[in-house]
Formats: structure tokens, sequence, C-alpha cells
């Protein structure tokens, strides 16, 4: 894994700019994006819409046990509904409520309030649906589209750090896909795939920063979940070859869930390392694919130095809790 010190700041930065309102601090000047503005709107042809725009209706109750339901929500953009599957069983949503309701041994109730195309901004409005449901858990994966819209990242965190806020002040514990490595897309060429690199892996760290600071946890997607994705890209891609495909959700959802179910209390924390800066874990999580990121105490203490304390977490990619 490779991380800098710079990575630490820019997190630092971006999250601080946007804990007071700044909004006019960007991953790279306006000057560059304008120049490779021709490129950006020439990969976005070749992605298309083979898809539309809707996944499966996956809203329901998961798992044949007994007992009362664990309530769970799905908050985001795309990746959240699944676009690209057939049926509301390969999506990542289903996929993490059938095996939560697993390891709990107790049904899970779904509701899925994430929208394509979605941006950080749109949090707030599914915030709204999803505290209709009184959830005890929240899956919140976003960050894609604010790249590719150009979206400030201090805009970005401050809408996203909002929401998990407001689940978090009424009961629910949240868990973040940050936002994955849009570098590894192939439709993006160079040096757009370089900028989309550097700007996805910057708002990644520094979301973690913001997220663990409201009270939830992240789960790093950094190179879209891994080398699996690099290796075999026709597997992992749909066919728009921007979206996962249904063996790539299922690798998602595989990251997800150990965290959601470490959330909820269902299962302890492993793999953990020292605890450290949350500005430092954030820097080595956004390089480090289903990293997890959550707050700590050192001797008593929430904050250190510099910053609050956090543990970098780190799980094997496709082992589910009960298997680890």
């Amino acid at each position: 894994m490779i991380w800098t010190p710079g990575a630490a700041r820019a997190a630092r930065r971006i999250a601080a700019a946007a804990a007071v309102g700044g909004g006019g601090l960007t991953a790279l000047g306006a000057v560059t994006y304008g120049l490779l503005m021709g490129e950006a709107l020439l990969a976005r042809r070749i992605v298309g819409r083979p898809h539309g725009m809707e996944g499966p209706p996956s809203d329901g109750v998961y798992g044949d046990f007994a007992g009362e339901p664990v309530r769970m929500v799905m908050l985001g953009d795309s990746t959240s509904v699944g676009l690209g599957t057939a049926e509301a069983a390969q999506t990542p949503a289903v996929l993490i409520a059938t095996g939560l309701a697993a390891v709990a041994e107790r049904p899970v109730r779904l509701t899925v309030v994430g929208m394509s195309g979605a941006v950080s901004a749109d949090l707030d409005g599914q915030t709204d649906r999803a505290l209709e449901a009184s959830p005890e858990i929240a899956v919140i994966f976003v960050g894609a589209n604010d790249v590719t819209t150009r979206t400030m990242p201090t805009h970005a965190v401050r809408h996203l750090q909002k929401a998990v806020r407001r689940l978090r002040e009424a009961g629910a514990e949240v868990v973040v896909g940050t936002c994955p490595d849009l570098g590894t897309v192939r439709p993006i060429a160079q040096p757009l795939r370089w900028v989309t690199r550097r700007w996805s892996r910057q708002l990644a760290a520094a979301q973690t920063v913001a997220v663990v600071e409201a009270g939830g946890r992240t789960v790093a997607f950094a190179d879209l979940l891994g080398d699996e994705f690099s290796a075999n890209p026709d597997e992992m891609f749909g066919p728009d070859r921007f979206h996962p495909s249904v063996q790539g959700y299922l690798q998602v959802a595989y990251a997800v869930l150990p965290s959601v179910c470490t959330a909820l209390g269902l299962w302890p924390e492993s793999h953990s390392e020292r605890s450290e800066s949350i500005y430092l874990a954030a820097a080595k999580a956004a390089e480090e694919p289903g990293a997890e990121v959550s707050a700590t105490r050192v001797a008593g203490r929430a904050t250190g130095p510099h910053g609050r304390w956090a543990t970098l977490l780190r799980r094997r990619n496709g082992v589910l809790p009960h298997d680890a």
C-alpha cells in the first residue's frame, strides 16, 4: 500500500473547509478541469446508459427467521440500487440484508431510497425518506457522481456529513462506502484517468474524516474493491464498463457486510491496526480496498494532538463475518 503525508493533508483541508462551509477548495484547479471537459464528455458518451436509470425494486423483508425485523435503509447513487442487475437478489442492498439476516438470525426489513445519478447533495432528500423507516442501520454508497460532475469536494463532503449526523441522531448506525477510484474505469482515457484517480482518492479520504467525525464508519472502495476489477474487467464490470456486474456487486456486498454487522454489535472488531490520527487513517484507507475506519479512544480520549483518534481495520475481501 502506498500513501503520502500529502494525502492526509488534503483530507484535512477538504474536511476542515467543509466543516466551516467553505466551497473554494478543489483537488485540481478549475482551468485544468476546463481543458479536460472534452475528454470527460466523451467518456460519459462511451459509458452511456445501457441499463437505463432504474435498479430492480428491492424493498421488502429478507431472511426466513422469526422475530422483529432489523430495519435497514440504503442511500446513495446507482451502485446503491444495483443498476445493471436483473433482479433484486443481485443488488448489493439485498445481498447485505440477506447476509445481515443470517448473522443476526432475524429478518431484515430493507428500504432503498438511493437513486441512480445521485450526488451527495441528493442525500438531503434521501435522508428525509430514510428516517421515515426508523432505521437501525443505514448504508450509503456515494461519491462517483460528485467526481464525474466536478462537484466541489467541500460541497460533497458537507452534504454527506450532514446525512450521517441526522441518521446517527435518530439512533441509526451508519456505514458509508467511500468514493471508488474512477481511474480504474476503462472508457476514461489519460490524462483524465489520472485526474479522476487523484480526485476520487482525495474525496474518499475527506469522506472518511467527515463520516467518522459524524459518528459513522467507512469502508474504502478504493480500486472498485480490489485487484479483481483490474485483473478481470469483463467479469467484474457490467456492459457499460462503468457499473459493477452481478459478480462485482457481490464483491461490494462482501466488502461492506462485515462492517454492517460490527456496527450493530453482531460481530467483534477484528484485524485492527494501532490507533492513529483520523487524517492518517483516512489517507491509508483511500489506498486500500475494503479497509474500514471507525472512531476509537486512546487513554480515554477521543482526540489527540493531530485530531480525532481512529482505528483502521483490514479485512479479507470476499469473507463473510461468520467465516472470519
